[in-house]
């Protein structure tokens, strides 16, 4: 495929955004619905495949269905001169491993809501029975007021049907980010896509991954078997919550880890409302900045919570009651007529049974 080039006599090609070893990535326009989108084409080693094409129109499907502000959606699929492409919204600024490689790492206050956002994102993916197989920073867009998008929802799970027993880091995944239980080549989980989110927060905190290796077996060895070091080795201010929740999620076993990433993602909510942020307007990227990789704005400033009120604040007012006289009388009044007709009852009783 080159720019210029018109899909399906709909989709015309009008730059490229970048390019893996799976696919390139095109911004387009559709000349029917006249919007701009992104347009993920496939390799035509991988859109040859019968199989491969029936497991990626079943995947694209079923990722068609996910409606989160938090994922990116997908307008269609389809085949052109041999290759297959998947036509997304088109979603402004740049991936979340493109800022890491430029800033190196984030704060806790930054890093934070990102992830809660990532989490709500897949959580939503979750619920509607689908597994990402492949969380990376590469598949998480940041957009320049900060919102992030998931993408590329089922297709790592669509690559796995072409060699199934080939550990290549494209069918078989990112080594980087996979769990344990897909480093043995077991199906994946919710709980599979909970530790790559652990993965990518270790990255974002750290500024390095927990494992590093020179191949995708040792890779695969370390996620089976060796701990990762400490957050606090590497930050020594870290909050210690955050550490354990960070140890949990980076368990071997996917039970020992939360389930979701719904769950994850309340968990990291809760530790970060301890401070309440206060964004300011500057903060938020210009496209420019983005797309240029420009230097990112400070960090935000987060104020603390106002302290509780003192204990007086908090005194039970006086009771008051509010009494209606009037109505009181009248009942006293009825209660004194009834108690007036018990005699007059008693002698009818005795005149009737003598």
């Amino acid at each position: 495929m080159n720019e210029g080039d018109l899909l399906n006599q709909r989709y015309q090609l009008l730059e490229r955004l970048g390019s893996g070893g799976m696919a390139e990535v095109y911004r387009a326009r559709d000349l029917m619905l006249e919007r701009s989108v992104a347009i993920k084409v496939l390799r035509a080693d991988y859109s040859s495949n019968q199989e491969f094409q029936d497991r990626f129109r079943q995947e694209a499907r079923a990722a068609a269905n996910l409606s989160h502000p938090n994922i990116v959606t997908v307008h269609d699929f389809g085949f052109d001169q041999g290759q297959l492409f998947i036509v997304m919204e088109h979603v402004p600024g740049t991936d979340l491993k493109s800022l890491l490689r430029k800033r190196g790492r984030f704060t806790v206050e930054e890093a934070i809501p990102i992830m809660v956002q990532a989490c709500a994102g897949i959580g939503y993916a979750h619920r509607a029975g689908l597994v990402h197989c492949d969380v990376k920073p590469h598949n998480l867009l940041i957009t320049p007021d900060l919102r992030l998008k998931v993408t590329d929802f089922g297709i790592a799970r669509a690559l796995s049907t072409i060699r199934p027993g080939d550990r290549d880091d494209v069918v078989w995944g990112s080594p980087q980010y996979f769990s344990p239980e897909q480093a043995k080549g077991q199906a994946p989980s919710p709980a599979s896509d909970v530790y790559s989110l652990g993965v990518v927060l270790y990255e974002m905190l750290t500024g390095t991954l927990p494992f590093h290796a020179t191949t995708a077996d040792e890779l695969a060895r370390m996620h089976i078997h060796a701990q990762p070091h400490p957050l606090s080795e590497y930050l020594p201010d870290v909050p210690i919550l955050l550490e354990q929740i960070e140890a949990k999620v980076l368990s071997k076993e996917p039970s020992a880890r939360y389930r979701t990433a719904d769950q994850l993602g309340r968990v990291l909510q809760r530790f970060g409302t301890v401070r309440e942020p206060i964004i300011p307007p500057q903060l938020a990227l210009t496209p420019e900045a983005v797309n240029n990789f420009e230097e990112i704005p400070p960090t935000p400033v987060y104020a603390p919570l106002p302290d509780p009120l003192p204990v007086a604040a908090y005194e039970e007012p006086p009771l008051q009651l509010d009494i209606d006289w009037g109505t009181l009388g009248l009942g006293l009044l009825a209660l004194i007529a009834i108690g007036g007709l018990i005699p007059l009852w008693i002698a009818a009783y005795f005149a009737w049974n003598p």
